[in-house]
């Protein structure tokens, strides 16, 4: 897939992708396999980040005849789910924890679980303290003459 291949993909869904999910990623009309740019500009992780989750172990990327990186859907839903991750401030080091856990296979789903578990009891904390600063930024707007849809 070309990159400009992307672009038209991006066009026809008005204009941007919705979020990528891994189920998104499984009814995508994708390539068997996608390049490194292709990935880059799909999920929004730079190369070099890519790169970075291959060499460290979070992702297995299969290679061509030529050596090249060829993400297939599996390793591409990997990377989607690791971004989510990250995007929610999983720390890399549980990250490699939890896809560990993922290898070792059946036997390791309590330990993933609690570790996910853990992870969004994190996420609930920071989403209570943003709702408490939105609070506090709406009072300030209306205190101001402004009008909060919230």
């Amino acid at each position: 897939m070309t990159t400009e291949r992307l672009r038209d993909l991006i066009e026809t869904t008005q204009g941007e992708l919705p979020p990528l999910t891994v189920a998104l990623v499984q009814d995508l009309d994708l390539p068997e396999h996608l390049a490194i740019a292709d990935v880059a500009a799909l999920t929004g992780v730079t190369a070099h980040t890519l790169r970075y989750y291959e060499r460290i172990g979070l992702v297995e990327v299969p290679r061509d005849a030529a050596g090249r990186r060829v993400y297939d859907r599996e390793a591409l839903g990997r990377v989607v789910f690791i971004t989510r991750l990250r995007d929610s401030d999983m720390p890399i080091a549980a990250i490699a924890r939890y896809v560990e856990l993922v290898k070792q296979g059946p036997g390791t789903e309590p330990e993933r679980l609690a570790l996910l578990e853990a992870h969004r009891a994190d996420i609930l904390h920071r989403l209570a303290d943003l709702q408490a600063a939105l609070a506090v930024v709406d009072y300030k707007i209306t205190t101001y003459g402004g009008a909060c849809g919230t």
